[in-house]
């Protein structure tokens, strides 16, 4: 993850912007934040930097690929060149987020615009812009023991561990779109808001990209189409899920080829996925390619949504890990029910 023990905040604005649609205002701040106080370095550094996943990164885009015609990055660049001019583009940024609301479900929220320096991540040291916004305030307690007689106080205020939404754009890679991290705790009717209104950004095309990618292909073939083109159980589909994920947890390098022979097997299956990817790819909805390095980072984070287990009603689940040969699905006639048989040698 990110290490910012040696990091520091150098400027900071906020902003709060409401929902246009819903008929809240954008209210901006006149100046920059006071933030030399150690102890609120400390918290601030939590609550912008604990929340990124230090390996999947994206780029600005804009819909015509001209990089330069991205409003966001445009103000960014002006900051990295003169960090002096945060606030004025902090509230740019915030005119920007407020223009793109236009759902009526999108909260209204904090915005924090931040310049920090001495971001470690993955050996690289980085100065970096902060973009986060708060949307959501948990209820706390506090104690006054100031007094002989104590008080206790109810108030609301931001949870450091839970960033709600935010980016982080690293001074690096300028002229390809930077190199961003982004956080989106987002709800699914609001999935194209942070990522695709507000940043415009895209996965940056690395080895963690490309494992993520093929992965999610051949999950998503084998849930949307196998059983489109052949007659497979579902005991068959987590089989070959599982070959999946074998072959992506022991081999350093992906090739198409391999993987197909390995993984899928039959000539049949293996044209019929072929197919199915460039139906992806002429939609636009995937970046594929062939050969890569595997990421064990993507690995790791795809193997949450590979699911091996077979779900009977609601009696039974049965996990499945190994030999497929050693589990037998049929039916019986006499009570009209399915059923499996599973042979082993000792239970454990």
């Amino acid at each position: 993850m990110i290490d910012y023990s040696e990091s520091k905040v150098l400027h900071v604005s906020a902003h709060v912007v409401g929902n246009g649609v819903n008929g809240e205002k954008l209210k901006l701040s006149s100046e920059t934040l006071e933030t030399e106080d150690d102890a609120l370095q400390n918290v601030l550094l939590t609550y912008f930097l604990s929340s990124f996943n230090a390996f999947e990164y994206y780029r600005f885009t804009f819909t015509n690929d001209q990089i330069a015609e991205n409003g966001l990055y445009k103000l960014v660049s002006e900051i990295f060149e003169d960090p002096d001019s945060l606030h004025e583009n902090s509230i740019n940024i915030a005119s920007h987020l407020y223009a793109v609301t236009l759902l009526p479900n999108i909260k209204s929220g904090d915005l924090y615009v931040a310049y920090l320096s001495g971001v470690r991540i993955q050996n690289q040291v980085y100065n970096a812009i902060g973009i986060f916004k708060s949307e959501n305030k948990d209820s706390y307690l506090k104690l006054n023991t100031t007094t002989p007689s104590f008080k206790l106080k109810a108030d609301n205020g931001i949870n450091i561990r839970k960033l709600d939404k935010g980016c982080l754009i690293l001074d690096v890679e300028q002229e390809e779109g930077y190199k961003i991290l982004v956080v989106d705790n987002r709800n699914a009717n609001e999935a194209h808001f942070w990522m695709n209104d507000f940043l415009q950004v895209k996965p940056l095309a690395d080895n963690f990209h490309h494992t993520q990618n093929f992965m999610n292909l051949t999950r998503q073939y084998v849930d949307e189409q196998l059983d489109e083109e052949f007659s497979v159980s579902k005991a068959d589909k987590i089989e070959l899920l599982n070959r999946s994920r074998n072959f992506f947890k022991t081999k350093d390098q992906f090739n198409q080829h391999e993987f197909e022979a390995e993984v899928l097997e039959d000539p049949s299956v293996i044209e019929s996925f072929r197919n199915y990817e460039s139906t992806l790819i002429s939609r636009n909805e995937s970046d594929i390619v062939d050969n890569f390095e595997i990421s064990a980072h993507a690995v790791k984070k795809q193997l949450r949504v590979f699911k091996s287990v077979l779900k009977l009603d609601k009696n039974f689940h049965i996990y499945i890990h190994g030999n497929r040969q050693l589990i037998e699905k049929g039916f019986d006639e006499d009570i009209k029910k399915h059923y499996y048989k599973i042979y082993f040698d000792e239970e454990t």
